[in-house]
This record gives structure tokens, C-alpha cells and sequence, in this order.
């Protein structure tokens, strides 16, 4: 009977063990994080929205034009561009490079007083392969940045390089796209005139990767809308990409709960930028049945036949959510 009694012990707490590690968090999306109360924001939960239904988003891509978004939200750009002043550059000293917006914003609730995390140890490469296994990463130094490359120079901040900063990790990522697409480009390449250069099957971006400092940290708060301390944060600015992408943005913001000691609460960013020169090409596919799939808006919204799995293949929405579940998920198990 005492045996019988033991095993059944041990059982119980084999299952409630198992189920404590494999509860993951759960996204849950809402028309806009800075509505939900914080106290409504249940633990293991993400609160997600992006831009598609903005007003401001155009109709055909579900992206925002760069510019409205800039004038329009003053406190993003500041904080989510690639730097303050970035603006759209300006090719041959006459055409302006236009660009489109995607963003995403999540948030979310940790079981520990905010100073008891740290997200320094989140600048470093091991970071990012778990965030998506799917892309493979390198690190880099200033040296290897391009100089001469026209969208490296245009990304540039006004007043430093990238990854010469000492607290700067710098990283080159590449990630081969998944399931039909590689096919679909191949096709597109056939299809396409000699002259041009074939479209590669690849993403490839470099990236910079460093915690925020002050006085930047402190003013973080007109940012999230959280009136309590910042403790930490992380951002990692992608500002060299091959194809589609401008850059890009990531950035992690800790705050100690306004009300509970003992918690802490995460609100993450992420925006992308693309070119518009990318989405118009959509009459170049449009007269071919099998590449109608392919037109790089549909891509990119996840809305094509072409989309799959959980990495940019599959669009930048469930990418979006996919990256955010994942530093959820880190965090939690801290």
C-alpha cells in the first residue's frame, strides 16, 4: 500500500512538473498594449497588436508610409528608428528612397521584482539563435561594416559608427528562406531580363546589439506609457540589409510593476522597414499565373501561398509574434 501510495506521489509531481515546464505563454491580440490595464494582463500571456488596422496603414500592404508614421508619432520615431534624425535617403541627390512601416508592439507580466533581471545577459549572439534557430548568426567588428555600400551609408548615424561602441555586440546574420518561396525565386529569376541581378534566396543583415544607457533609459516611460522605473534595456538595430529591408528594430523594455513588488513588466518592439521600390513590383509577377503568390506584399503580411513556417518565411505578423513568444518564454524561465 505504502508503495502503491509513493508511486502515485511520485506521479503527481512527474505531471505537475511536466506541465510547468511545457506552459509556454500564450499571445493574446489587442487593438493597442497601451489600453489593456496592467492588472488585466494575466501571467504567461502576451498582449500583442500591430499596425494592421491603423488608419494610417495603406490599404494594399497593411504597412504604414514611413513619413506619416514619422509625423504622426514623434515619440516612436525617437525611439524606434534606426537613430532620432533618420529620415528616407535621398539617392543621386534627387530621388527619395521611400519606405513603408511595419510594427509591432507586445507586453507582458513577470513573476520577479524588475531589478532581480537583467537583460545584459541578452546581448550576445547565443541570444538571437534562440530566438529563431532559423537564422544563423557570426559576430563582427567595425571593420567589417561596409563603408562604400549606398545603404550602409544612408543608415548611418550622424555621429558615431556601428559596432565601434565597446558595449556593442555586432553581429552578421543570414537566414535561407523556407518551404516554396526559394522555388518561387528561382522561377523569378528565369523570368527575369539577363541584365538584372538575380534575387537572392537569402536574407542576409548585419546588426548591432547593446543595452540602452542613460539618459535615454530614463525617458523610456514617454515611450511605453508605464509611469514606473525602467530597470533595463535592450535594443538591437539591424542597419545593413541585401534585399526588401531599409532596417530594422528591436527593443526590449523592463519596468517594475506599478502596483506588485514582486513582479515585473516587459514591453517589447519591433519595426521594419521596407522598401517601396520592393512593393511595387507587383506588376512584374502579376502577368505570371504561378508567381501571382509571389508579390513581395503579400509575402511579407503572410498572406501568400508562398508563406510558411515560423521565421520571416512565413510574413512579418507571425514572425512578429513568434520572436516576441520566444524572449517571453526566455525571460519566464530566468
Amino acid at each position: 500500500m505504502r508503495l502503491h501510495r509513493a508511486a502515485v506521489l511520485i506521479a503527481a509531481c512527474v505531471a505537475a512538473c511536466t506541465g510547468a515546464v511545457a506552459q509556454e505563454f500564450q499571445l493574446e491580440d489587442v487593438p493597442a498594449v497601451a489600453s489593456i490595464p496592467i492588472a488585466q494582463i494575466k501571467l504567461r500571456t502576451v498582449i500583442f497588436a500591430d499596425q494592421r488596422n491603423d488608419k494610417l496603414a495603406d490599404s494594399s500592404t497593411e504597412l504604414i508610409p514611413f513619413d506619416d508614421w514619422a509625423r504622426s508619432r514623434p515619440v516612436q520615431r525617437r525611439f524606434l528608428s534606426l537613430f532620432p534624425s533618420f529620415v528616407e535617403p535621398t539617392l543621386n541627390q534627387q530621388t527619395k528612397l521611400k519606405l513603408s512601416v511595419y510594427q509591432a508592439e507586445a507586453r507582458f507580466r513577470l513573476p520577479r521584482p524588475a531589478a532581480a533581471l537583467e537583460l545584459s545577459r541578452y546581448a550576445n549572439v547565443a541570444f538571437l539563435e534562440q530566438i529563431d534557430p532559423a537564422v544563423k548568426h557570426w559576430p563582427i567588428t567595425a571593420a567589417d561594416v561596409p563603408g562604400k555600400d549606398a545603404g550602409a551609408a544612408h543608415n548611418r548615424p550622424p555621429d558615431r559608427r556601428w559596432c565601434e561602441d565597446a558595449n556593442a555586440i555586432c553581429v552578421r546574420s543570414r537566414y535561407m528562406f523556407e518551404g516554396k518561396i526559394p522555388a518561387g525565386i528561382q522561377l523569378a529569376n528565369k523570368l527575369r531580363e539577363e541584365s538584372k541581378k538575380p534575387i537572392p534566396d537569402f536574407i542576409e543583415f548585419l546588426s548591432e546589439i547593446m543595452l540602452v544607457t542613460q539618459p535615454r533609459l530614463a525617458e523610456l516611460p514617454t515611450l511605453t506609457g508605464l509611469d514606473s522605473m525602467v530597470t533595463s534595456a535592450l535594443e538591437q538595430n539591424i542597419f545593413w540589409v541585401n534585399q526588401v529591408i531599409q532596417f530594422g528594430k528591436l527593443l526590449a523594455v523592463l519596468q517594475q510593476h506599478p502596483t506588485q513588488r514582486e513582479a515585473a513588466i516587459a514591453t517589447v518592439y519591433i519595426l521594419i522597414a521596407v522598401r517601396n521600390d520592393v512593393l511595387n513590383k507587383q506588376r512584374e509577377y502579376s502577368s505570371t499565373p504561378v508567381l501571382r503568390n509571389l508579390v513581395p506584399a503579400q509575402l511579407l503580411m503572410g498572406k501568400s501561398s508562398f508563406n510558411s513556417g515560423d521565421s520571416l518565411s512565413a510574413g512579418l505578423p507571425k514572425y512578429a509574434r513568434s520572436r516576441i513568444k520566444a524572449i517571453a518564454n526566455m525571460m519566464e524561465r530566468e
